[in-house]
């Protein structure tokens, strides 16, 4: 049997990407979005899901390259001068190893951005993070330690078959994904001894950014049995604070909302929902 949840990471960054988001739900193939509860759009994404009730909405925790939820001032660990948390992802992860004060600090940070979403009324359909942080397994350690108390019940596992990209484009050499492949298998073991909810899947690790109309329709087209993650970076435009450099916002939202590729969704005869959707 094949199911499938269809993802916009980054719900809150901008209104560029809220807008996306709804057009992409109504009148595309998105059924989620993972919510950036301290983004500058938060307020204008979480307004949205309520009036998209049919929107599963998860929190996007962000511990890297963006705002945090506590005031910096109270992260010295984590947060930069600019107020931002740290972009240096490869030290941060040595910092959390050998500064049990940086750990106290992640674990707080973490747990306030739980309790934000909480505050939004919003079901809880869905956990990951910000650039895959959650694989770092101290970070995978406090997020299943502390998302147990707020309801966390689906996590996203960041593993991607290479044979399916190749089918979906015949000819392509996709980026490898080694950096996160180890830990992306440990992280799936101890999610399910948690007994949350994963995906057998992810897609759109290797064309982050560039999940464009061909590649989305040519994904479903080879879509296996099991619980599918096709996750993407939809906004109707670019000039945004804290945009990826490169992304092709656009032309993800326009993947998700193509006459090619809803006829390919259909056409798989996928179930397809949210996480909470496919809860036992």
């Amino acid at each position: 049997m094949k199911r499938l949840v269809v993802t916009a990471d980054d719900f809150g960054l901008s209104h560029e990407v809220n807008e996306a988001v709804e057009q992409a739900h109504r009148a595309g193939i998105l059924t989620a979005a993972s919510l950036m509860v301290a983004a500058p759009a938060a307020a204008d994404a979480v307004a949205r899901a309520r009036r998209m009730p049919s929107l599963r909405v998860g929190l996007h925790l962000v511990l890297v390259e963006a705002w945090p939820t506590l005031p910096a001032a109270e992260l010295p660990d984590l947060a930069g001068p600019d107020g931002l948390l740290r972009a240096d992802m490869g030290r941060l992860g040595l910092d959390l190893a050998r500064r049990p004060a940086a750990r106290r600090q992640l674990a707080r940070e973490i747990a306030a951005q739980f309790e934000a979403y909480r505050a939004t009324g919003l079901p809880l359909d869905h956990v990951n993070a910000h650039k895959h942080f959650h694989v770092h397994p101290l970070i995978a350690g406090a997020v299943l330690r502390i998302g147990r108390g707020f309801g966390m019940r689906a996590l996203r596992v960041p593993r991607e078959p290479r044979e399916i990209l190749r089918l979906a484009e015949p000819g392509s050499r996709p980026r490898p994904a080694l950096d996160i492949a180890p830990w992306a298998a440990l992280l799936a073991v101890r999610a399910r001894q948690a007994g949350l909810l994963i995906p057998d899947r992810t897609l759109g690790l290797a064309w982050s950014g560039a999940m464009t109309p061909e590649r989305v329709t040519g994904l479903l087209r080879h879509l296996p049995d099991g619980l599918t993650e096709l996750y993407t970076h939809p906004a109707t435009g670019g000039g945004f604070p804290c945009e990826a450099p490169g992304y092709r916002y656009a032309a993800e939202r326009d993947a998700l909302i193509d006459p090619e590729a809803r006829a390919a969704a259909e056409a798989s005869g996928a179930v397809r929902g949210g996480f909470s959707d496919f809860l036992g």
